[in-house]
């Protein structure tokens, strides 16, 4: 790193500031908690009640105030007409094959919601089966799964409105697209699996409140007791029967899988973010006249390792676990002999990552990580590897967030293989794998506005601090100049065993595609290279995290791709509390800062809707060496009054039940209050919007608009 340019970023970005912008006036009070005989204040409390008055009136202050800022930015507008033409390509999802037919998402390009189609054949033109554009004027309300039943016949989709959580399961005739009567509400976090009869299916929800919340909604209701129900089509959710349930154990959750034989219903217990779970297993018998009430077996009683159900064949069960392998492998589990001792190894673990597996044809296709790239191996059950299926490039299945399994299809018996591909420059393009020859041909590509092979798309890896070598992309428009003035956005996540692979995502492209450089890092606390990886980002580990993104920033502007006073930081949910960390912690290494929808009190996460489940990754400040950890890096906690912010643009929305708004409201009011600094720290609260699920198109690229344009506007 050149000492010269660092010097004159530091002369730069410590120059006497402007004179400091009137915000929105945020009241503290005297509100101090002690954790551990440690007393600790917490001025801003009251904004956690986000339906107060007065926290409402702050809001709309807020929204008001950023506007204005944001009015004053040309490139907003800019942005919002190159988002406008680049998202309006037309796209769909990997096709999944029920009973001869074919279902798949579609969007023609600005459609608010994906629409589910449903073909006879592959060569004949698909038809809508479910618009979810038709279920509000604002488009607002989202599918969220959609699940047929094995004959065919039925499909239960799942609905959550303003980007809840909170699910409603209905049911529907596919050829006559009848509905019927009921609905089921209280579901959120549900797994949905049909028995083999077609006539109900599995699913989990949670009781009623005794009390709800002060909106009366119960949308921020605290979560506990899931149980496990099965649901028979055409009657009421009060006959539902009740299949599991562990009272003695509030937090734990159940999710089912019917075996593809029917035979078997096989329930993953999780409790929270834990990246390890249980299994039990219940015998159905007679698929036909399934038993859905019988016994069920304690078959994985330990959290010790994470189990996925892959596939059966009789009475053996094949799972992908990290038991003794960090980076996965593929078990064999004889319910005859059930015990440890049995279990046998089908597939070993390897120096790349299993991150997904299912049965298809006749046998395992597995999803591989190597380097943070997707592959495609196969396998036949008696372990031998079979040719393996080519992807186009350096990408990943799927999109950032639909993930690997919702973009790869394939039934037991069926040599049909479908997957869905991606990459920084290509965006999603569907491929059909002929199993028996292992031939892959396009199925779907979008056609596009632009060129792909005008940007590129390079793979470095740089040193962070302790010395762990730690792998980033960098992608950008071909012949760019690195002489450190190129306006630049580095995006991390690092928590929760989350890969970031290469995706096409329509607003950085269109960063892109306005001269930007585009860098993704992954960090320690993802998945990339196992549960190892995973672990040294976590807990007391936390700090690695914020490391190797300060590395990464630190790479970027190094190696002549940008410096300091070019470079904009942006992360999601947990990438949200690691821009507040690395923000307090290095606030000169970044022009211009984005926190969406962020986990900012680190002592209090766990006290709401969900947060319970993320102490897994994070402790909890119950505990005294996890109170000192999470205490040391809190994004609310750490703000220094009269430090020299960048600018900071925090974005939530007001119905988040997974990361409630508390946290950015009370980080904002901190930050405000405290930077020296004449670019703002400004909220963007979305009305009507939760943690980003199924938010419509247009509503998205509105925020898009905003975030690139703040972003450019001080990067430039």
């Amino acid at each position: 790193m050149q000492a010269g340019r660092w010097a004159l970023c530091w002369i730069i970005l410590f120059a006497a500031p402007a004179a400091a912008l009137e915000y929105p006036a945020a009241h503290s009070v005297e509100q101090v908690d002690v954790y551990h005989g440690q007393r600790v204040a917490d001025p801003y409390r009251w904004l956690e009640d986000v339906d107060a008055p007065e926290t409402r009136r702050w809001v709309e202050a807020q929204n008001a105030f950023t506007e204005s800022q944001l009015a004053r930015m040309p490139e907003r507008a800019q942005f919002h007409k190159r988002l406008t033409e680049l998202w309006s390509f037309s796209r769909q999802s990997a096709p999944t094959k029920v009973a001869g037919r074919y279902l798949f998402t579609r969007n023609d390009g600005l459609q608010n919601q994906d629409v589910l189609m449903i073909q006879d054949l592959l060569e004949d033109p698909p038809r809508v089966l479910l618009d979810p554009n038709q279920w509000s004027e604002d488009g607002t309300v989202a599918m969220t799964l959609a699940k047929p039943s094995p004959n065919g016949e039925l499909l239960a989709y799942g609905r959550a409105a303003a980007g809840s959580d909170w699910n409603e399961f209905r049911i529907m005739s596919i050829d006559g697209n009848a509905s019927f009567e009921e609905v089921l509400q209280r579901i959120k976090f549900s797994s949905l699996s049909w028995t083999a009869d077609s006539r109900g299916f599995f699913y989990s929800r949670y009781p009623q409140p005794p009390k709800q919340s002060a909106a009366g909604d119960g949308v921020f209701d605290a979560l506990a007791h899931q149980r496990l129900y099965y649901h028979r089509v055409g009657t009421p959710q009060s006959e539902d029967l009740l299949v599991a349930e562990a009272p003695e154990q509030p937090k734990w959750g159940f999710a089912s899988s019917v075996t593809d034989d029917g035979r078997y219903n096989v329930i993953a217990i999780w409790r929270g973010s834990e990246n390890a779970n249980a299994v039990w297993v219940q015998d159905l018998k007679e698929p036909k006249q399934p038993q859905v009430q019988a016994p069920i077996t304690r078959l994985i009683p330990d959290f010790e390792a994470s189990y996925v159900l892959v596939a059966s064949r009789g009475n053996t069960l094949y799972f992908r676990t990290d038991l003794n392998a960090p980076r996965g492998r593929i078990i064999a589990i004889d319910l005859d002999q059930p015990q440890k001792k049995h279990w046998r190894t089908v597939v070993r673990e390897s120096k790349a990552v299993l991150k997904h597996a299912l049965h298809a044809g006749d046998q395992l296709v597995l999803v591989y990580m190597d380097d943070a790239v997707e592959r495609i191996r196969r396998y036949q059950f008696n372990g031998r590897r079979l040719k393996d299926i080519e992807l186009p490039g350096l990408g990943r299945l799927g999109t950032y967030r639909s993930g690997t399994a919702a973009n790869i299809s394939g039934k037991a018996g069926d040599d049909e293989l479908f997957f869905a591909y991606s990459d920084f420059r290509q965006p999603l393009t569907v491929y059909r794998s002929d199993l028996a020859t292992g031939s892959v041909r396009p199925l779907f590509e979008p056609e596009l506005q632009f060129d792909p092979s005008e940007y590129e798309t390079k793979q470095v890896f740089f040193t962070s601090r302790d010395g762990t070598r730690v792998p980033m992309f960098i992608s950008h428009k071909r012949g760019l100049k690195l002489d450190g003035s190129n306006p630049t956005l580095v995006h991390g996540y690092g928590g929760f065993d989350v890969s970031l692979t290469p995706w096409f995502s329509v607003p950085y492209f269109a960063w892109m595609d306005a001269g930007g450089v585009f860098a993704v890092a992954n960090l320690r606390g993802g998945g990339e290279y196992g549960a190892d990886w995973h672990r040294a980002g976590i807990k007391h580990n936390k700090q690695n995290v914020f490391d190797d993104f300060i590395a990464a920033a630190g790479h970027l502007v190094s190696a002549g791709y940008t410096s300091p006073e070019h470079l904009a930081a942006t992360g999601r949910s947990n990438g949200g509390l690691l821009m507040g960390a690395v923000t307090n912690q290095v606030p000169w290494l970044f022009s211009a800062v984005v926190a969406d929808v962020g986990v900012m009190d680190m002592l209090r996460f766990h006290k709401f809707t969900i947060g319970w489940a993320w102490t897994g990754d994070y402790g909890s400040s119950d505990n005294k060496d996890e109170f000192e950890t999470l205490y040391s890096y809190s994004p609310y906690h750490n703000v220094k009054p009269g430090a020299d912010y960048p600018a900071v643009l925090v974005t939530t929305g007001d119905h988040d039940d997974r990361v409630v708004p508390g946290h950015s409201y009370k980080y904002t009011a901190a930050m405000q209050a405290a930077t020296a600094s004449s670019d703002p720290v400004l909220i963007r609260i979305d009305t009507a919007a939760g943690h980003a699920a199924g938010k419509p198109v247009d509503k998205q690229i509105e925020e898009e608009a905003d975030r690139l344009g703040f972003m450019l506007h001080f990067t430039r």
